[in-house]
């Protein structure tokens, strides 16, 4: 659950750190995975048949693992100019230079304007650059791409609540919520905006 008291900031942080970042890692050689000789073959399943699978997930643990099969999945752009920008850009969220995450990210966007994580990805940098509008215009151009972004709808509620927002910020909340149930910081910020509104939203 999302402490009311942390700020925003911290929480947008905390959300994209539980979601994990596919960039920075691809470099780095990934330790093996143990999964039971039962499991489905998510290896096989395009984004969209695991997003299901998502949906209706109630153990953590196997929710965990396949939001992680669906994030590496969103991370492939299919190109390796790509591929640097976004690892550049992800050393530099990294190092917290958030002008030069969006110059990268810019880039990746100029040169790819589908592939949707390079927009979710600069959405993050212009939130922690604190420039709003231009985050909530990247999340919009990600959900655009790919309505189930679990992430972006997150980035998206956490602004609208910074706002002030509370019933959009709810509803935002509640649409990742459906996506990825077992996801607790989306459902601590449901149910804490909830008691806010007494659960109306727009």
């Amino acid at each position: 659950m999302i402490d009311p008291c942390v700020t925003l900031k911290a929480a947008f942080v905390a959300l994209a750190c539980s979601y994990a970042t596919f960039s920075a890692a691809q470099e780095a050689e990934s330790a093996p995975v143990d999964i039971p000789s039962d499991a489905p073959d998510v290896l096989s399943e395009d984004p969209q048949v695991l997003l299901d699978m998502l949906a209706s997930e109630a153990d953590p643990a196997e929710a965990d693992r396949l939001a992680n099969e669906v994030l590496e999945r969103w991370s492939r752009s299919g190109s390796p100019t790509i591929d640097v920008l976004m690892r550049r850009a992800a050393d530099a969220m990294s190092r917290e230079d958030w002008s030069r995450a969006i110059a990268h990210l810019t880039a990746a966007t100029d040169h790819a304007p589908g592939f949707a994580e390079a927009w979710n990805k600069r959405a993050e940098a212009f939130f922690m650059a604190e420039e709003t509008g231009m985050a909530l215009a990247d999340i919009e151009q990600t959900l655009i791409l790919e309505p189930r972004h679990f992430g972006a709808l997150a980035g998206l509620g956490i602004i609208l609540e910074q706002l002030g927002e509370d019933r959009a910020a709810l509803n935002a909340f509640r649409r990742a919520q459906e996506i990825y149930p077992a996801e607790q910081n989306v459902s601590g910020a449901v149910e804490r905006l909830e008691a806010v509104t007494g659960g109306r939203t727009l």
